[in-house]
């Protein structure tokens, strides 16, 4: 967070407008990660002291990876997890619901079998993807380009998410529901809508489509699980 006699920027604030990635996500001590909710929340992080208070800019883009377990296999098939209950409890306990509520997306991703990585069928590839990421953010630029503190998407405010992500009836009946049906908080209902106009952004879609909500929606349905 920074800090000091002194108060110097930390880490958030050295991320600024680029990417904080933090492996082990359930290792970092609890206070830490709570303190992080601010930041993640306002875009700006806040250092009091006696003599003095000061605010650095923390916009960053927060990725973070995390076993399912302390073993790490409560999920793979091919291995046996060695965890009690109690263990994996408290493991994923050690990243609050609050501070998960802020991440956008939750990929659970599984073990990569032999076959698969034998598997000579190719994909899209990265360059394909870099061009398809370009052209979206290019279109997010030109979308606010009356905003100068807004750069894409994840920055909109409630009042822009209105304006620039409105929902036809389909999307919002979909919506509707899977709030009733998973629980699913204010915060996180503004997050999906922002989520889904990226990934129409992403397919050249004018318009966010049911698909898109119903794909920005699954990426919330880990919450249950802790699984990230």
């Amino acid at each position: 967070m920074g800090g000091g006699r002194y108060p110097k920027p930390g880490e958030v604030s050295l991320a600024h407008n680029g990417v904080l990635f933090l492996d082990e996500f359930p290792e970092f001590k609890k206070n830490v990660l709570e303190v992080m909710r601010q930041p993640l929340e306002d875009g700006e992080v806040t250092i009091s002291r006696a003599l003095t208070s000061l605010t650095y800019p923390a916009k960053f883009m927060l990725v973070a990876a995390m076993n399912p377990c302390p073993c790490g296999y409560s999920t793979d098939p091919g291995h046996a997890c060695t965890c009690s209950e109690g263990q994996i409890q408290t493991y994923r306990g050690r990243i609050s619901g609050p501070l998960m509520d802020r991440i956008d997306i939750h990929v659970d991703v599984p073990a990569v079998s032999y076959k698969e990585l034998q598997n000579k069928k190719s994909g899209e590839t990265s360059a394909e993807i870099r061009k398809r990421v370009q052209k979206a953010r290019k279109k997010q630029t030109i979308r606010f380009a009356n905003f100068p503190e807004i750069h894409c998407n994840a920055h909109m405010t409630t009042r822009m998410i209105r304006n620039y992500a409105p929902l036809d009836d389909t999307c919002s009946l979909l919506l509707e529901q899977a709030s009733i049906q998973l629980g699913l908080s204010a915060r996180a209902f503004s997050r999906i809508q922002k989520v889904a106009l990226t990934i129409a952004d992403l397919e050249g879609s004018e318009t966010i489509l049911p698909e898109h909500v119903s794909e920005a929606i699954q990426y919330r349905t880990l919450d249950k699980t802790m699984e990230a």
